[in-house]
């Protein structure tokens, strides 16, 4: 099987699968994405032990708009075998996110045909949006639209929580961490970046006689709500900015927040709005919020201005 370590290809042929087959297939009892939580339900019904219903009265997870619903299964069986457990994760009545525990290797693979590959400490099969942390023994099935704020580095508490009826608390803040120091040299942050993350990934972008740029990427860093991807961009080993990936569904809740601690948007268009002297800036043509230092956010101003 032939094996390949480039996100930005694999994320573009996963985008490009996905978009060829409107409703993706699941591993599970013929459930596909986008159904309701009462069909799901139903289906699960028939090949695990027990399940278990869960709102969330405060939304947090990325795709939800006003709604959070995670089913949980426990001793899930399929052709393969059985499963541990299972958490299926809705938005707003729609499965978006699965995550499974035990035996995964042996339940989930022995009969793909899709092409492996190989990101960080996860295989991806790739046309069935499947990841999976071997030592960890566990895997998910996503969408592009889960993909896109990488969450196959989220472990759904649900999954190991003995009780769950107890709603899960992350930090709701939108400020710019205080270890997010823009403009400072990349020897004196990584060290912090690694002690506020799960983990890190370091990219070296591009090169020339007169410029060095490097990438970040700082995976479970807590921020409005939920654990995020953090890119933290420098140019000759200086922080420029950061882009910090989020979902279409969570839009609105970001804007309250941002409106909140900053006040009313400066500046707002098609794509963006602008905080905070233009230094805070939520996307809105691809979901994520983005972090400058204040030159950076003035030539911002001045190209928007014209």
């Amino acid at each position: 099987m032939k094996k390949t370590k480039h996100l930005k290809v694999l994320i573009l042929f996963l985008s490009v699968c996905f978009i060829a087959r409107a409703q993706t297939s699941t591993f599970f009892n013929n459930i596909k994405f986008q159904e309701s939580i009462t069909s799901v339900q139903k289906k699960v019904n028939v090949i695990s032990n027990d399940i278990s219903l869960i709102n969330i009265n405060a939304p947090s997870f990325p795709l939800s708009n006003k709604k959070e619903t995670h089913l949980v299964a426990t001793m899930v069986k399929l052709e393969n075998g059985m499963l541990d457990k299972v958490v299926f994760t809705f938005s707003d009545d729609k499965l978006c996110y699965i995550q499974a525990r035990g035996n995964v290797m042996q339940v989930l693979t022995p009969n793909i045909k899709s092409e492996v590959s190989t990101y960080l400490k996860y295989i991806v099969y790739q046309s069935d949006f499947l990841f999976i942390n071997e030592s960890k023994d566990v895997a998910w099935q996503l969408t592009p639209e889960s993909l896109h704020p990488n969450l196959f580095t989220w472990d759904n508490p649900y999954l190991n929580k003995a009780n769950h009826h107890n709603e899960i608390k992350y930090n709701v803040s939108v400020k710019v961490p205080s270890f997010i120091k823009m403009g400072e040299n990349i020897d004196d942050l990584l060290p912090l970046l690694k002690k506020h993350s799960d983990f890190i990934e370091v990219k070296k972008l591009e090169r020339s006689t007169s410029t060095t740029k490097t990438q970040i990427n700082c995976f479970g860093i807590e921020y409005a709500g939920f654990p995020r991807k953090f890119e933290a961009r420098f140019e000759n080993n200086k922080l420029n900015m950061v882009w910090i990936l989020t979902g279409k569904g969570e839009e609105n809740r970001l804007r309250k927040k941002l409106i909140k601690e900053y006040g009313k948007a400066l500046f707002i268009n098609n794509n963006w709005e602008v905080f905070n002297d233009w230094t805070v800036l939520l996307r809105k043509d691809k979901p994520e919020i983005l972090l400058l230092t204040k030159e950076i956010g003035l030539m911002y101003k001045k190209q928007y201005s014209q």
